[in-house]
């Protein structure tokens, strides 16, 4: 029996050493793969992106496209490895594509920003550095990724916005034009000489001096309100002056009022009590 024992452990060591030595270097050329396939997809990706910023491409599709290229890569690394430990790459690809169906569906919403990001960049309604309102949010574009869009609040605050939120609402890219038009509304007395109230204001248009000539800015009257007489003030700017002209603009007009006597009135209601007399 000691001779049959013998027989069977050397069978094991030859079984094991086979074993170690057919697929361990199998293994290990594998795990190569992976790890240089990894760093040279990190590599070549760079390379692609450097190259597409070289030429001008613009920067939404550049970053948007970072991602896509680099896990196309690792896709065709992680079948090449997959091939080396002899697994055969057609049952494999078959095996990736019902678990990507699988997937799919338990991802539904996923898939949908995805195709949501995929239409973002092909139609590009907004760009990165872009002022926006989208998905019921105000900010400047900081990214487009494949399923989502950042973007930094006017007080600095970091919001994340689902692509498909996004483009089934209505989007509003503020700063897509290279001009914008200041829309203000002033009231001025009813006792107050409207003329004069006009060319007091158009005096405080003409020393802005971030007012574009042309189109020619709009001063009319718009409304005959409850407490006062309504002009609308219309200037056009570059979109970057907006903000800095509309605050000037009612300072300005606020004091050149005050200093020609014009006063601009606020609600007001007039109470009158009467006694009652009883007999």
């Amino acid at each position: 029996m000691e001779w049959l024992k013998q027989i069977n452990v050397e069978k094991y060591i030859e079984m094991v050493t086979y074993w170690v030595t057919t697929y361990s270097v199998k293994i290990i050329a594998a795990l190569l793969i992976l790890v240089i396939g990894k760093w040279l997809a990190k590599r070549i990706t760079k390379l692609i992106i450097k190259l597409m910023e070289k030429n001008k491409v613009d920067i939404t599709l550049v970053r948007f496209l970072d991602s896509i290229i680099y896990y196309t890569f690792m896709v065709m690394v992680v079948i090449a490895a997959a091939g080396q430990l002899g697994i055969n790459t057609t049952s494999f690809l078959t095996i990736v594509g019902a678990a990507g169906l699988a997937i799919g569906l338990a991802l539904k919403d996923s898939l949908s920003n995805f195709a949501s990001g995929v239409m973002l960049v092909m139609f590009k309604p907004y760009r990165v550095n872009d002022y926006v309102d989208i998905g019921g949010v105000a900010g400047t574009v900081v990214s487009i990724s494949l399923f989502t869009t950042e973007l930094n609040t006017p007080d600095n605050q970091k919001v994340i916005v689902p692509n498909a939120g996004i483009t089934s609402n209505v989007i509003t890219n503020v700063t897509a034009n290279p001009t914008r038009r200041v829309d203000l509304v002033i009231g001025i007395g009813y006792d107050d000489d409207i003329k004069k109230a006009k060319e007091v204001i158009q005096g405080a248009l003409a020393e802005e001096k971030r007012i574009l000539p042309t189109p020619a800015p709009l001063i009319a009257v718009s409304e005959l309100a409850d407490s006062s007489v309504n002009f609308v003030v219309r200037p056009w700017v570059k979109t970057g002056d907006y903000w800095g002209v509309y605050f000037a603009l009612h300072e300005n007009i606020k004091l050149a009022l005050d200093a020609n006597g014009i006063s601009i009135p606020f609600p007001q209601q007039d109470v009158h009590m009467y006694q009652e007399i009883k007999e």
